[in-house]
């Protein structure tokens, strides 16, 4: 997409709810939208407004071979109350195998490189499968989730996986998004009531403390940035 239509497509949707932007980009792009959800409270705000108004997207997660149970639990809960299946990519069994030899199954807490090395076996390299072929990349960033994200435009160009990525609930506060989730009953992850903010792969996620960084309790043991791979920022 052109600078100018990009530009004119992202004033469209700055007058638009997050339910009508969705709708405006599934018309726009039919059947090459797809939406990847990580089961947080902001992609399951997401999903409610794309199974509520019918909207052709495809919803699908990425499942680590090491998430919680209880995320694994939301997501058979979700798909029963929307009456609708979530595509589910897993990470590449001879990869993983692989990956497990060279730094042992939990490698990925002696060094940065060996945890970025897990985070692309185990979500990077399936994402961009579940990307392939397809315009639009709708995903539940905020950004208030962290400084890196606070950058971040309504709708931009993925340059590391070739795609217009489009950010709902980009200016969403956390108060908004826990009001709408009430509002309208969406089932969410139970550990976020435990202080579980950012809730990733089991080993590599904590509870934060009072006053901590939403992000915090990802990769806890680093000092270093806390992201995967999967967004550029």
């Amino acid at each position: 997409m052109q600078k100018k239509n990009m530009h004119d497509l992202e004033q469209r949707l700055e007058q638009l709810t997050a339910g009508e932007g969705l709708a405006l980009i599934a018309d726009l792009f039919p059947g090459k939208v797809v939406f990847s959800t990580s089961l947080g409270q902001e992609d399951q705000v997401i999903t409610q407004l794309i199974t509520s108004q019918n909207l052709p997207i495809q919803i699908f997660s990425l499942d680590t071979g090491r998430l919680f149970s209880e995320t694994l639990e939301l997501l058979a809960r979700t798909e029963s109350r929307y009456k609708t299946r979530i595509k589910v990519y897993y990470p590449d069994t001879a990869a993983v195998e692989k990956l497990v030899a060279d730094i042992g199954i939990n490698g990925f807490y002696e060094s940065v490189e060996n945890r970025k090395s897990c985070c692309f076996v185990r979500k990077v390299e399936p994402l961009k499968r579940a990307l392939e072929g397809n315009e639009v990349w709708v995903t539940g960033l905020r950004a208030e989730q962290s400084a890196n994200r606070s950058a971040m435009k309504r709708i931009e160009w993925d340059e590391a996986n070739q795609i217009l990525k489009y950010n709902p609930l980009l200016d969403w506060s956390f108060e908004e998004m826990m009001a709408y989730i009430k509002n309208h009953k969406i089932p969410y992850n139970p550990l976020h009531d435990k202080g579980f903010i950012s809730i990733g792969c089991a080993p590599c996620t904590r509870a934060i403390l009072p006053g901590e960084d939403a992000r915090a309790g990802r990769w806890w043991w680093e000092e270093s940035k806390k992201e995967c791979g999967l967004h550029s920022r």
